[in-house]
């Protein structure tokens, strides 16, 4: 399991670099957009489809990353209330109804970038498969964290808030 998590724990970084840079980069795609159109007179017309295209990435792989740590949203008061069984068994089936979001995700994204392919962003000169293909991404992820935070539950690990410091217990 131990290998399982560094291998995980590489992908969720390697995904929260992806995300931070694409932030970054959008922001400077639009600052660029609002200075050439505001200051030159003129438009960039590639950074509007470009920006919706990285602010793709950076939404479906950390979300991904915010499953694998345990910071989506939940309503969990009735875990409160329940024993640790209970609470253990609860957090598996939410766990496992992620996984099958995830896998729609997948499935979904995967027929619409297919549908997409033939089209070109006249912007960009790129498929139109690009748009969705963070879908699929983040899907695969998603899928791949929720089955982590299963094993992880089974072996009597920790299941959020597991970065570095707790493959060393």
């Amino acid at each position: 399991m131990k290998s399982v998590a560094r291998g995980t724990s590489v992908l969720a970084r390697a995904a929260l670099w992806v995300s931070g840079t694409g932030l970054v980069l959008m922001t400077a795609l639009i600052a660029c957009q609002v200075f050439w159109r505001y200051v030159l007179n003129d438009s960039i017309s590639w950074t509007e489809p470009a920006s919706v295209m990285i602010m793709g990435w950076f939404i479906f792989l950390g979300a991904a990353v915010g499953i694998r740590e345990g910071y989506h949203l939940s309503f969990d008061i009735l875990q409160h209330l329940v024993s640790e069984q209970t609470k253990r068994g609860m957090q598996t089936v939410s766990d496992l109804v992620v996984i099958a979001f995830g896998g729609g995700m997948v499935v979904y994204g995967t027929q619409l970038a297919v549908n997409a392919a033939p089209n070109v962003l006249p912007s960009l000169g790129i498929s139109g498969a690009f748009d969705f293909l963070p879908i699929v991404a983040g899907g695969v992820l998603i899928v791949l964290f929720s089955l982590e935070r299963i094993a992880r539950r089974l072996a009597g690990l920790p299941t959020a808030l597991f970065g570095e410091t707790a493959l060393e217990d």
